[in-house]
């Protein structure tokens, strides 16, 4: 079991761990580049998600911005809004608030209750929201 340290609210997870299961936090969580969640991961509060990392089931938090390179193999669910950094691969992505794609996301649907922003080429099956807005790089 890989230990988790905590500061108040917010936990963090040291770079490179590995979970070899689900993961669930009350508060805020940092996860450092590098880092492998098996399961499912539920995070209360605020999920920072570092590049390079995967998580094998699904995700869920109040908001989140998940980093380049990340690999999610299940559904992506948000309270908030959520920010997907550039060449992220995603199964799908359900946000409450806004949702913005970067550079070279990859997705199944992607669907909000607020505003998808598209930073550049994406690749997704679709796209759901009060409006879409797309800026070309």
């Amino acid at each position: 079991m890989t230990k988790v340290y905590r500061r108040g609210d917010t936990y963090i997870a040291p770079r490179g761990a590995f979970f070899d299961g689900n993961v669930k936090i009350d508060g805020d969580f940092i996860v450092p580049p590098d880092t492998h969640i098996w399961g499912w991961l539920k995070v209360g509060g605020r999920l920072e998600l570092g590049p390079l990392s995967t998580v094998g089931g699904r995700v869920e938090s109040r908001s989140a911005v998940i980093g380049r390179d990340v690999r999610l193999k299940g559904p992506l669910v948000v309270e908030e809004d959520v920010v997907i950094c550039d060449n992220a691969r995603l199964k799908s992505v359900t946000a409450g608030g806004n949702i913005t794609l970067r550079q070279g996301v990859r997705v199944g649907d992607v669907t909000s209750s607020g505003t998808i922003y598209v930073h550049g080429k994406i690749k997704s099956d679709r796209l759901v929201g009060r409006a879409v807005k797309v800026y070309t790089v």
